[in-house]
């Protein structure tokens, strides 16, 4: 297939040293025809002689003199410490107002030669590295797809030219290439730590075992394992000599901090201590697999945030079978967060490995805490006890999960050392000040970003005091967040709350043992007793259930079962709901799993009529509502809620977005300050937007079965974050949604 060409950006480019690097950026260049002509400088005849054969450039030139003649854009493509005796070079040509860049990649030895020796032209000098290779070198392996999804990191400085940084912008975008920019000295700690290290340690293992052993017989039996370690020493040993050289302060600091560890990792091994060891395995092994993801998903171009993952729902349909939902996500929060301040070991089966979830994990990995799993929703957790965490390296990422944020920052605030935790872009608009703002009044320290929202900054150190706090509005992840804090603070913590709100934290502190005083709408907790570890069985999630309990209610000559859902009496307000609103749902096999009430529930089809839903019941079913506004769009007549504006601080305003999507499927839907007002009637097809929120998504996904034409839905990406086989199970009961392009 002919190769896409655009108009020139540049009249002539000047590629000096075709290698591997330069020879794939000119010959990239040259096929997409954004240059008017390409000039290649090689010091070797050979290698100018197959830059022009194999297409690379259109000529070539021995002399950097000759081919530099009215030049638009210079590339200097040679080995570090040939950069500076190329740049004193240039500097003695008249270059008129050419644009120089660099492919080198220890930026600060290139940045002091440039300065010295380009005087008032080092403001056309924009520093470059792009980060791809190959085993191959040479003019001869030159690819024009070489740079394509791959990283290319620009370091201009603060006199650099801004037309000149944005040329050399456009042209490695125009290979394709994800270009960021960042400072020299951020770009050679980065570099040094995940590219210089571990060449070096791969070069100097393999010359100390060759050292070791006679003719390299200790070669014949090394396994895969080796051979992927160590292929990297099989580079360019001239360019890293250059690298090492040039880059020497950056390697030395993450070298030495490299040492440290493996100082202590000998003494660990030394000391036979499995639990350090399990600790670093397993830490790194989730650090690995979180890379694996990031190349899998190609995030070098950003995949997620294309925001356009389409769900396509075809209409109609009916639902049967049996079917597990995965676990309930708030269990999942709170089993690692208890378990790991627990003295003990804890068992955690039915984990939920969505990514709001693994984030919890991973924050307290980042604090020290040894975790196993999750393997098939099992995790062991080995408990550090209520004073055994560590401070983190960096900012605790949260990710999307707004529960983790919330409950960690009432843990958080008592520790002896200062922690901050981030978030996504949808995490950090939502409002924080609700739970620092009752922290402050304990004694804690704590600053947010611009409204009360993300980052959370929390001050280590600080003595917390015992209150009675009457939250303003009901919050489970308020109350959670005081208890927590209370597990330090000095006399009684008290939280009343204006409506009943789901209280896991309270029974999952019973079960592991510590003592909570819950008398009417007050929870009340002191510091002074233990974590004991436990087992935990964490029940599937209502909130998951919820859009399969509407899909068998609305769809026409449908009977299925939900297996071991939790129904905590905090959390089944969507069934209370249905009910009022005449669905057919009974409750079978109901018992008690580590202190939570669980059943298997069965759905019918049902003739829904609209209703006035009881105040008293939103906070119950808070997270249900996008979906029973679904249900409300299928029932005879009008639903109306009020007492719920909380829907608007989640992922998305959900009112907002779910009154504009019913409305383009044909629903009369009226928004209030605090509800909505539907109208039952037909559903049509039509486009619709989730706004990266996974429960508006979900939602219109069941929507289709009442439909009269396919609903598609846009920004559906966040769904694998919080229930990853909702697509599998919605095909199994027989909802027909799928990726658009995969039905």
């Amino acid at each position: 297939m002919a190769e896409h060409r655009s108009a020139p950006l540049v009249g002539r480019l000047v590629v000096v040293g075709l290698g591997l690097i330069g020879g794939s950026f000119a010959k990239g260049l040259r096929e997409r025809g954004m240059c008017r002509e390409v000039v290649g400088v090689d010091l070797d005849a050979e290698s100018r002689r197959l830059a022009v054969q194999l297409g690379v450039v259109d000529r070539c030139e021995s002399e950097l003199a000759a081919a530099c003649v009215g030049a638009d854009v210079i590339m200097l493509a040679v080995p570090i410490l040939a950069m500076e005796k190329v740049l004193a070079q240039l500097a003695d040509l008249d270059l008129g107002a050419a644009v120089l860049t660099d492919a080198g990649s220890a930026k600060g030895n290139v940045v002091r030669a440039a300065r010295r020796a380009l005087g008032e032209r080092f403001a056309r000098f924009v520093p470059g590295h792009p980060i791809a290779g190959s085993e191959k070198s040479g003019v001869e392996a030159a690819n024009g797809k070489l740079y394509r999804r791959h990283k290319v990191i620009l370091t201009p400085l603060a006199e650099t030219d801004a037309g000149a940084l944005a040329l050399v912008d456009g042209l490695w975008r125009a290979l394709d290439a994800d270009v960021e920019h960042m400072s020299v000295e951020h770009h050679d700690e980065v570099l040094a730590a995940t590219s210089h290290l571990p060449h070096l340690l791969a070069f100097g293992l393999v010359d100390s075992l060759a050292h070791q052993s006679e003719n390299l017989e200790i070669f014949r039996y090394a396994a895969g394992g080796f051979r992927d370690f160590t292929r990297i020493a099989g580079s360019d040993p001239l360019m890293w000599h250059d690298i090492f050289l040039a880059n020497r302060e950056a390697v030395l600091r993450i070298l030495d901090r490299f040492r440290s560890d493996l100082d202590v990792l000998r003494e660990a091994v030394d000391r036979g201590d499995g639990h350090h060891l399990l600790g670093v395995f397993t830490r790194a092994r989730v650090a690995r697999e979180h890379f694996s993801k990031i190349l899998a998903q190609r995030a070098y171009v950003d995949a997620m945030h294309s925001n356009d993952l389409i769900f396509l729902a075809q209409p109609g349909g009916s639902l049967s079978g049996r079917i597990r939902v995965p676990g309930d996500k708030s269990i999942s929060h709170r089993s690692i967060m208890l378990g790991s301040l627990a003295e003990g070991t804890t068992e955690v089966e039915g984990f939920l490995e969505g990514e709001d979830a693994l984030a919890t994990i991973q924050a307290f990995r980042d604090m020290g805490v040894v975790i196993e799993g999750p393997h098939h929703g099992r995790v062991t957790v080995h408990g550090v006890g209520l004073h055994g965490l560590k401070a983190p390296a960096g900012p605790l990422y949260m990710g999307n999960s707004g529960t983790s944020m919330r409950l960690l920052s009432g843990l958080l605030a008592a520790q002896p050392f200062d922690t901050v935790l981030t978030g996504d872009p949808s995490l950090s608009k939502r409002p924080m000040n609700r739970v620092a703002k009752p922290l402050r009044e304990m004694g804690a320290v704590i600053d947010t970003g611009p409204e009360g929202r993300p980052p959370l900054s929390i001050k280590g150190g600080q003595r917390l005091t015992g209150m009675h706090y009457e939250m303003p509005m009901a919050s489970a992840q308020v109350k959670s967040c005081l208890l927590l804090a209370g597990l330090y603070a000095e006399g009684p913590t008290a939280v009343t709350e204006p409506a009943p709100t789901r209280d896991h934290t309270e029974r999952m502190l019973r079960g592991f043992g510590y003592p909570v005083e819950v008398q009417g709408a007050t929870a009340q907790v002191e510091s002074g007793h233990k974590l004991t570890a436990t087992h935990i069985e964490v029940p599937a999630d209502i909130s998951s259930a919820a859009f399969f309990l509407v899909a068998a209610s609305i769809a026409e000559n449908s009977e299925l079962v939900l297996e071991h859902v939790g129904i905590n009496p905090t959390r089944t307000g969507v069934i209370d709901i249905l009910k009022l609103m005449g669905g057919d749902i009974t409750l079978e096999n109901q018992r008690e799993v580590g202190g939570e009430p669980v059943a298997d529930i069965r759905v019918r089809s049902a003739r829904l009529k609209g209703i006035e839903i009881p105040e008293d019941l939103v906070p119950l079913a808070i997270d249900e509502f996008p979906v029973l506004f679904v249900a409300a769009a299928c029932a005879e007549g009008r639903t109306v809620l009020r007492g719920a504006e909380e829907l608007r601080v989640k992922e998305s305003d959900r009112i907002q977005v779910m009154a504009d999507g019913l409305q383009a499927c044909g629903v009369k839907a009226e928004p209030t300050p605090d509800g909505i007002v539907i109208d039952g009637g037909p559903i049509g097809g039509g486009e619709v937007w989730a706004h990266g929120d996974h429960r508006i998504a979900m939602s219109f996904s069941i929507a289709s079965l009442r439909a009269s034409a396919p609903i598609r839905i846009h920004d559906c990406a966040n769904v694998a974050t919080s229930f990853p086989n909702f697509l599998a199970l919605c095909a199994q009961v027989g909802v027909r949604v799928a990726r658009e392009g995969e039905q």
